[in-house]
């Protein structure tokens, strides 16, 4: 089959432009299918590695399998070449090495960016970077018949506060302290370079609408001779794809009641957090973090003030005012109905109040080192948190510590409640949490929170007020202090330093003909609008697109994401995203354009959801069912007939794209297993609705790294792991130490400071810092991971045929999972059957 290379992409180098061919379609053999044979009679063939390629082929990517046709290579038993097969490793690299010392420009429409695994530069020539949008493909069919046909999701993936790595321009702010931004007169879209000025430049038409608008007296400049404003260059909003609008301080005041913020700490001081030393580590990472608050880029002091509140079944408010001797303690028993009983000196400027947090941070184990109380709050907690920052008149944060299921007799009590109906797992028990949350959000009330506990905690109940306010939750099971407390005190000094923005509302405008119609991720929604009490620089939000009506190819698609948001110093800012996109009237061009990452995100929060009202069955069946039929599109509508009947044939961009879905089916929040609770899959499932692109990616398909030939990695199978070898695997969440059981006894010696493999302890959750050349580089291999991630890596060891490597063999998802999901060859052969009947 020839290339399908009708239309070569456009690569931007340093800002000039070349031509980059695509390999439009990546094709697999598979042993024909037995005509006789349904999907449902055999859902996965077993198959082993086999070698052989079929060399006869010319089709860029081509594998083949032995047994396809007369003359293949053969071994007795064997089936699919595990080798041949696509894999994200050899993805990855390819892109590596095509994106080498470039830099991406933003100025072509609908072009495809590098991976998410590629460290690139770019630069803003007109749409917004591939940092803060990527699209699930960067073609949308011209028809909403077409869109179906296709089976492919049209959505977007948004991180609107995502940090830039250095040497990249920051997002340009535009002052628009004496006027308003200039929008759209029908829509209200924001200005932006796609808007074509008429009249000389005294007007303009949306392109969003088609609609002609005025330009206001303020703002009008001529325009040249090509049409556009002269002044252009000079404008970030008529140059570049992000900008910023810094709004008037009258729309702040009437837009947002309050300016400042408050962070205020609440901990749990109940016999569970005594007795675990939890309490005294916490009060002493706190003095630390106080003094690391996030302040705004050039200010010297942070803006943000703090307070603290401890709690059990009472509630204990602290007044540190710098002109008190000593911090004074209130304590609230009635926790019916709570209120702040105190207004002045809670919420303080911590350099006016340094000496009293100290002394109150010293205090606090001390004064609760006793405690008999084993029952705790956890409602009425977020509820004073709440009415202390309406009291001050603040928006903020609200750091919750807490460690045991919330029993006491008052709002949001709850019991261990046993239930085997799927639909219900995922269910907060309460509708009180639900409330609870919507009214955080419409005060701006952020909650993060940090969970330790080794019991049942009910957690869907819990983390509802987290998940609905843009919040962060962070789950240390089975803590131990002398063990743990590293990842903690990671977890929580990134937490506090992240950029932030409050009271944020979300919207989308997008060309006519389509329109945003879904919103996942962790955030409420009022009506149509996406309300979050807070962003952060990691969180990111998907939207989903369907047509409203018919594309015209020479229009593109072009969509702008709008986030309103105040900032820590009280400003009111509007952020702009702008992308553009390509349509077309051929489902080649749609498919070939199409993201296999983005995609997996895109997957992965929608069967997550789903998951709140169906069975994990009934959602891991309908992936399955939906992969079959986009690919079985594919081949129907966009790929040529094949004179051989095992052939296969996906899109370029696709060709791992069954492998990533199969990882989804098999992970915990869809695939339940014996190591895995409902506490650890609701948790997971919470993280995932707000994991960008390159966090889902790592997730699902983790990274396993031979320390001997970093930083390449290898395929997450055990068939690449020797006994002699010792590996680094991360999944953004924890970092796990393989070493095979035929490790050299010197590299055991310098790595770990014990005479043999058989003396290395599995329960340690750090290296030691030993003297020595190979101590040293794997330590820094580990910083240097850790670096990349938003959350603090959890390090744990695992020894070759230890008890420990059960939980290991989950990570290697090629495999066939230890809970009964299907290893990548059998699932692939699995879908090769399926689109194979569906066509018949």
């Amino acid at each position: 089959m020839p290339p399908l290379n009708s239309r070569p992409s456009t690569i931007s180098h340093q800002g000039q432009h070349q031509n980059c061919s695509f390999r439009p379609i990546h094709q697999i053999y598979l042993p024909q299918p037995d005509s006789s044979q349904t999907p449902c009679q055999k859902p996965y063939g077993a198959f082993h590695p086999g070698v052989g390629q079929d060399a006869g082929h010319s089709e860029p990517g081509a594998v083949a399998v032995p047994g396809c046709k007369p003359g293949s290579l053969e071994e007795p038993g064997n089936g699919i070449n595990l080798d041949l097969i696509p894999n994200p490793v050899q993805v990855s690299e390819n892109d590596k090495e095509l994106w080498e010392s470039q830099v991406f420009c933003t100025d072509t429409r609908g072009q495809i960016p590098p991976l998410s695994t590629t460290h690139f530069r770019v630069e803003d020539q007109g749409f917004a970077s591939p940092r803060f949008v990527r699209c699930t493909t960067y073609t949308f069919p011209c028809t909403p018949e077409m869109a179906k046909l296709s089976h492919l999701p049209l959505a977007a993936v948004v991180k609107p506060l995502a940090r830039l790595p250095e040497g990249e321009a920051p997002v340009p702010l535009v002052d628009c302290s004496e006027t308003l931004p200039v929008q759209c007169e029908k829509c209200a879209a924001y200005i932006c370079p796609m808007m074509e000025f008429l009249d000389n430049g005294h007007s303009f038409r949306c392109l969003f609408c088609d609609s002609i608008s005025r330009v206001p007296d303020h703002y009008f400049h001529p325009i040249d001779y090509t049409g556009k404003r002269a002044d252009r260059l000079s404008r970030p909003e008529l140059s570049l794809g992000s900008y910023e609008f810094l709004l008037p301080e009258q729309q702040n005041k009437s837009d947002r009641g309050p300016s400042s913020v408050g962070f205020i700490f609440m901990i749990d001081v109940s016999y569970n957090a005594v007795r675990s030393g939890l309490l005294h580590l916490i009060c002493g990472e706190l003095k630390k973090v106080v003094q690391c608050l996030p302040r705004e880029p050039g200010t010297m002091e942070s803006a943000v003030r703090v307070g603290f509140l401890t709690y059990n079944k009472f509630l204990h408010f602290y007044n540190v005012k710098g002109s008190l001797a000593q911090p004074q303690m209130v304590v609230v028993t009635d926790v019916s109905d709570v209120t702040t009983p105190m207004f002045d000196g809670f919420l303080v400027n911590v350099k006016e109040s340094t000496a009293l947090i100290n002394s109150l941070l010293d205090r606090i184990p001390l004064l609760f080192a006793d405690s008999p109380e084993v029952d705790v709050l956890f409602g009425p907690v977020v509820q004073a948190g709440l009415e202390a920052l309406k009291a001050a008149q603040c928006f903020g944060k609200l750091f919750i510590f807490h460690t045991s299921l919330p029993t006491v007799a008052a709002q949001g009590t709850l019991r261990n409640h046993n239930t085997k109906k799927q639909q219900l797992l995922f269910q907060p028990r309460s509708s009180y949490y639900q409330t609870l949350a919507k009214q955080c959000v419409q005060q701006g009330c952020c909650v993060d929170l940090f969970l330790f506990s080794d019991q049942y905690v009910d957690m869907a109940s819990l983390v509802l007020v987290t998940f609905k306010t843009g919040g962060n939750l962070y789950n240390y099971s089975n803590f131990k202090a002398e063990r743990d407390a590293e990842q903690f005190q990671g977890d929580l000094q990134r937490n506090v330093e992240k950029v932030l923005g409050f009271n944020a509302v979300m919207n989308v405008h997008a060309r006519k003909g389509i329109r945003a119609t879904n919103y996942y991720g962790s955030f409420h929604v009022n009506t149509t609008e996406v309300q979050l009490a807070a962003i952060d620089s990691d969180k990111a939000l998907l939207v989903e697109f369907k047509h409203s009506g018919k594309l015209q190819e020479k229009d593109g698609v072009l969509i702008q994401f709008v986030l309103l948001y105040t900032t820590l110093s009280g400003q009111r800012r509007i952020r702009i995203h702008n992308v553009g996109l390509n349509c077309s009237t051929q489902l080649t061009d749609t498919f070939r354009t199409s993201q296999a990452e983005t995609l997996l995100n895109y997957f992965a929060k929608t069967a997550y959801h789903s998951v709140l009202g169906r069975s994990t069955k009934a959602v891991r069946d309908e992936l399955v069912r939906h992969v079959t039929r986009m690919l079985a599109c594919y081949r129907k509508h966009c790929a040529q007939t094949s004179a051989h009947g095992g052939q296969m044939v996906m899109p370029q961009f696709l060709k791992v794209f069954p492998l990533y879905l199969n990882c989804l089916r098999k992970s915990k929040v869809l695939l339940t297993g014996p190591d895995s609770s409902i506490e650890e899959r609701v948790y997971l499932r919470h993280l995932v609705m707000s994991m960008d692109i390159a966090e889902t990616n790592v997730f699902f398909y983790p990274r396993l790294l031979p320390i001997a030939i970093l930083p390449r990695a290898v395929r997450c199978s055990n068939r690449w792991l020797s006994a002699k070898g010792f590996y680094l695997l991360e999944d953004g969440l924890s970092l796990l130490l393989w070493i095979g059981m035929y490790v050299p006894t010197a590299w055991i010696q310098n790595v770990f400071g014990v005479p043999s493999f058989n003396t290395v302890d599995c329960g340690v959750g750090s290296l030691p810092a030993l003297d020595n050349p190979v101590s040293r580089q794997i330590r820094s291999v580990i910083d240097r991971i850790r670096k990349e991630r938003s959350r603090f890596l959890k390090f744990l060891i695992v020894k070759q045929a230890d008890d420990s490597e059960s939980q290991f063999q989950h990570f290697l998802v090629e495999d066939k999972n230890p809970s009964g999901g299907a290893s990548y060859a059998d699932f692939l052969y699995h879908i090769h059957v399926t689109i194979q009947h569906s066509l018949q």
